[in-house]
């Protein structure tokens, strides 16, 4: 997508999409990725993502739990179920730190689990490690989602 590469200046990282009904949150995560060079799409809860994810064609989700209308659980579940989103990048960035949420995340498939609050520098390096392991370059490689709204 040459908005991927404009908005990065030609460098994009790959596409995120961040979700999390905390605008506060949303909005600090999108920053400090963008900062990166990392193209940035943003959802308010579950549902949104599930809504936009095709639209998106993300390498990450970083995905909240504790959300209105479906919880990150659920659409993490529904991510790893459908075989257009099960190979996306799943990061749950939570406040909720107990053992059995970790396992929990792990169980469903999600490829990292960073409690808040959260260092910057954790979350970017997480995120860089799955884009990089999605494939060569978000423009390169097949993207399953693309061809449904582009």
């Amino acid at each position: 997508m040459s908005v991927a590469e404009g908005r990065a200046g030609g460098r994009s990282l790959g596409r995120v999409l961040v979700v999390d009904d905390d605008e506060v949150i949303r909005q600090l995560i999108a920053v400090n990725l963008q900062l990166e060079g990392f193209e940035v799409a943003t959802a308010v809860d579950g549902q949104d993502c599930l809504d936009k994810v095709a639209e998106v064609a993300p390498d990450v989700i970083t995905l909240d739990v504790m959300m209105p209308r479906l919880d990150g659980w659920v659409t993490a579940v529904r991510l790893r179920e459908n075989p257009a989103t099960r190979n996306i990048g799943v990061v749950m960035i939570t406040a909720r730190a107990q053992d059995h949420d970790v396992r929990r995340g792990h169980e469903i498939g999600v490829d990292a689990y960073i409690t808040k609050p959260f260092d910057p520098n954790d979350l970017i390096r997480t995120v860089r490690e799955l884009a990089a392991s999605s494939g060569p370059s978000p423009e390169s490689r097949p993207s399953p989602e693309s061809g449904e709204s582009t």
